[in-house]
């Protein structure tokens, strides 16, 4: 049961916080409480208290959670829709607050992919079309078609490194096997 000083609870509808209460809970919060023990004392939904935490947490608090970069996005979706790691192992593993945050990196991550196919379709449209093509689009494909080699090598280049800093083979090997499942 929830505690009751700062909570007004009506009727076996979920319990209303007073503003001290909340802040009070994201000060417990910054000082080192989990969140679980937060969630199972005040009977809250994790979505809630995250929101408390990003609406109500100090700058400094907020400043100590670090978002995940490019590279370690990348990592996290390809895990997770790759290698099958659950959405609660990738929490753990990447130190992220809650399981919304992968879910919001897997989403963008969705989303880019999504673009990305766009633009490809886009591309074939073009070669199949009879009129030629202007110098306009042609300067911006010879431009895109740059900007892609140069991600492309920037991307082996991190994973020669990654591979050689960590000892372990992150491409696949040519006639290597499938793992049975």
């Amino acid at each position: 049961m929830a505690e009751n000083l700062g909570i007004e609870q009506k009727d076996g509808k979920r319990p209303r916080f007073s503003q001290q209460k909340i802040m009070d809970i994201v000060k417990s919060i910054e000082r080192g409480a989990t969140r679980k023990e937060i969630i199972d004392r005040y009977e809250l939904s994790a979505s809630t208290l995250s929101g408390w935490v990003r609406d109500y947490a100090s700058p400094g608090y907020l400043e100590g959670i670090e978002p995940l970069s490019a590279s370690q996005r990348r990592s996290l979706v390809r895990a997770v829709l790759e290698r099958g790691m659950s959405i609660k192992e990738a929490q753990s593993a990447y130190g992220l607050p809650n399981v919304q945050a992968v879910r919001r990196y897997l989403e963008a991550a969705k989303r880019e992919k999504a673009e990305l196919s766009e633009i490809t379709m886009s591309m074939a449209k073009n070669e199949t079309r009879a009129e030629p093509i202007s110098l306009e689009d042609a300067a911006a494909l010879k431009k895109a078609l740059e900007e892609a080699e140069l991600k492309i090598k920037a991307l082996n280049t991190l994973i020669d490194v990654a591979e050689e800093q960590f000892k372990i083979p992150i491409r696949k090997k040519a006639g290597a096997k499938r793992s049975k499942k």
